[in-house]
């Protein structure tokens, strides 16, 4: 769903006093030890809200599976070989949690403290909170902690505790430690309640099951007949279906709630800032105006029919649709770049990086200093050179003749439906989606938040350029990030997904998604100055390679210098060029010494701006292997006259584009000649380099016969012989 307002960000703004509640399954690893690395990122999570100001209350699961863990270890050590032949026994609950409790606060504790950083512990049962006596005083002592910046750590204490099961009856005040999370929050009065589980939130079904969707707001009204639980907790006593009833009573009662997967190391900041993780409980949340927006799989579907549809089309007419985008763009250039300017002006207010910023900007200005003209013309320009090209659908590959009168065609054909997902750069919206209709795909799109303004009104030109024959669901915009799990989840419906963006969201898609997934992390681009390298040359290209555009990910990041050029005076002057430009140089272990300057952190690194890594090498060979081992596979260069070494270059660096004698900011689709680019891949299966309209396609397989069987092959002659096109 979508709403007409950010309910996340509306509340999180005023929220001082928040408890968390962290799950057994959170705590504790499948075979009941404890997730040390969860517990570790939780505790700095904590101790960064408690720095900030924020009072901060903790309710933890997890005693009792620590405890049987413990005491299973004791029994198997002090066990007699006998003993371990029959090793079926049951350890009494309430041992199990009088042993895990000290345990669990115990690291807490050393945690915390390695942090700098107070807890306390409270152990509560259920009578206690019968007694107002004991209601007051419990509020006076968590004030009192809270006021110094002690971070309270709350447990029920199921070692005394007189409930037995079934835990839920009506004459409990809480049966477990969800329920007591949400009493807590009654009671302290908190702020927000976020409840971390080993799922993303509440799911319609079993989150195992594909066909579950995460809801991302839920309404009691609807959500509450229509959810299906899955299996409760494998060790502690709740499970969802126990965290959604105290998520329930605690919004009710005016307490926003939050569920989310704890195994994630920054969720609890990333709610505290307004993003919309999990499920969100809200007293007021039947009230918001629901807006509603095509479900991921809805979407998907349509753009699969919707590419159907157009890959109907005469040549002519998918000619005429893009030709149509082209004048849309130049037609709305000016509302482009109003929507364009607010979004930079937003990520310069924000504080983002100039790389960044200058990726966003689709005109030349304060904030994109290396853009010398505006993108909407050229984006216009390789739109029609798109259109121009020849027909890439149904082109017959190969023509073979298997037997007398039967013709086996291979053609080309579309994958189906793309997922692109994309940061920062919102002409990247046209090419892909100009990509998209030439190669007859169906395309979901999502762009960063920082360009949201230009991706909405980009979107808008070109859908509004489709023929109603073939509909404006061939391309899909995806508003919101919470709805690409669901949309990674679709590998019966998306045939390809394509990240363009940094090495943190391509390897998180990866992880999440069993679609195929096309692209490139890095962009560790190398310039290799050869020994005969001509120094005139070898000048305007790092010039260029480095200074031309250096937020793009085929710029120069490293340069790599033959030994004799440090004597002969040749490594000064390629220096004094990128000095003259302002280029913060940073060397490897040999040009750090050499040169006097301060070492790369890494040699595996994309600057992405006006800096680069210069390192010193033996020869060609040693080049190649600094390239392999630091390298991204992106694009190369060698600068040299000897054609022996350029062309030992040119056939060992296994890198998707190698170069010699020009600038790797020529690795680029439209410079390439194929109109535009989805993105660069450096991956090794079916496309490499910069992927145009080719690399969106697959084949198929059209067979021509007048009633043959194979019948066991009697009496097939098969000639297999090659036809003309």
């Amino acid at each position: 769903m979508k709403y007409s307002m950010d309910p996340t960000r509306a509340f999180t703004k005023n929220v001082k006093r928040l408890i968390v509640k962290v799950g057994t399954a959170v705590v504790t690893r499948g075979d009941g030890r404890l997730a040390l690395g969860r517990l570790g990122a939780l505790c700095e999570q904590l101790k960064e809200l408690n720095s900030r100001g924020y009072e901060v209350i903790l309710v933890t699961s997890g005693a009792v599976g620590l405890g049987r863990q413990r005491l299973r270890y004791r029994r198997v050590a002090n066990s007699s070989f006998a003993d371990l032949q029959n090793p079926q026994y049951e350890f009494d609950g309430k041992a199990c949690a009088a042993v895990g409790q000290s345990s669990l606060m115990a690291l807490y504790d050393t945690m915390f403290s390695q942090l700098d950083v107070t807890s306390s512990q409270l152990l509560v049962t259920d009578n206690v909170f019968k007694n107002e006596g004991f209601r007051k005083q419990l509020s006076d002592t968590v004030n009192s902690l809270l006021n110094l910046r002690v971070i309270p750590v709350f447990n029920e204490n199921d070692a005394v505790s007189t409930r037995k099961a079934p835990y839920q009856d009506s004459s409990g005040i809480f049966w477990d430690n969800d329920s007591l999370a949400g009493l807590l929050a009654l009671e302290l009065k908190a702020d927000l309640l976020v409840m971390l589980s080993d799922v993303e939130g509440l799911y319609s079904g079993p989150p195992s099951d594909p066909k579950s969707k995460l809801i991302h707001t839920y309404i009691k009204k609807k959500h509450q007949g229509e959810i299906t639980f899955g299996d409760k907790s494998r060790l502690g006593r709740g499970g969802m279906t126990a965290k959604v009833e105290a998520a329930v009573c605690a919004a009710d009662a005016g307490i926003p709630v939050v569920i989310t997967s704890g195994y994630a190391t920054d969720n609890i900041i990333k709610v505290l800032q307004g993003e919309h993780l999990g499920t969100l409980f809200h007293k007021d949340a039947h009230l918001w105006t629901l807006v509603r927006e095509v479900g991921a799989c809805e979407m998907a579907v349509a753009a699969r029919e919707s590419s159907r549809q157009l890959q109907a089309l005469q040549t002519q007419e998918r000619k005429k649709i893009l030709l149509d985008i082209a004048d849309a763009l130049e037609a709305n250039e000016s509302l482009i770049m109003v929507e364009n300017e607010a979004d930079v002006a937003a990520a310069q207010e924000a504080g983002y990086e100039k790389s960044l910023i200058s990726r966003l900007a689709l005109k030349p200005g304060k904030a994109s200093t290396y853009i010398l003209r505006s993108r909407i013309s050229s984006l216009a320009k390789s739109v029609r050179k798109l259109a121009e090209m020849e027909e890439p659908i149904a082109r017959v590959l190969s023509r073979v003749e298997i037997s007398d009168g039967l013709v086996l065609e291979k053609t080309s054909s579309p994958l189906g439906v793309l997922l692109v997902v994309f940061e920062s750069r919102p002409d990247a919206l046209v090419q892909i989606a100009s990509l998209a209709i030439r190669s007859g795909n169906g395309l979901l799109l999502k762009g960063g938040k920082e360009a949201k303004r230009s991706n909405v009104i980009l979107h808008k030109v070109i859908t509004s350029a489709i023929p109603d024959s073939v509909g404006d669901k061939l391309i899909g915009h995806v508003t919101s990030r919470e709805e690409i799990p669901d949309l990674l989840k679709l590998d019966g419906v998306i045939d390809l997904v394509i990240p363009r963006g940094s090495n943190k969201l391509v390897s998180e898609i990866k992880s999440l998604t069993k679609i195929p997934v096309l692209g490139h992390a890095d962009g560790v681009c190398h310039v290799y100055v050869d020994k005969l390298a001509n120094m005139d040359m070898a000048r305007r290209i790092i010039h260029d390679a480095k200074i031309d555009y250096p937020a793009a990910c085929n710029t120069m990041e490293t340069l790599l210098v033959h030994k004799d050029l440090v004597h002969n005076g040749g490594l000064n002057e390629l220096i004094i060029e990128l000095q003259s430009e302002d280029v913060t140089l940073r060397g490897g272990p040999r040009a750090s010494t050499f040169l006097n300057i301060a070492e790369a952190t890494s040699l595996h690194h994309e600057y992405s701006s006006m800096a680069c890594t210069i390192e010193i090498v033996d020869d060609v060979k040693a080049a190649i292997d600094h390239i392999h081992q630091h390298g991204s596979a992106h694009t190369e260069c060698i600068i040299t006259e000897d054609s022996e070494a350029a062309e030992t270059f040119l056939h060992q660096v296994d890198s998707a584009a190698v170069f010699h004698n020009a600038s790797t900011r020529f690795c680029d689709g439209a410079r390439f000649g194929l109109g535009a680019e989805v993105g660069i891949s450096t991956s090794r299966i079916h496309a490499r380099g910069p992927v145009g309209v080719e690399g969106l396609l697959t084949t198929r397989w059209i067979l021509r016969g007048h009633g043959q069987v194979v019948d066991g092959d009697k009496g097939v002659n098969y000639t297999h012989m090659i036809l003309p096109l």
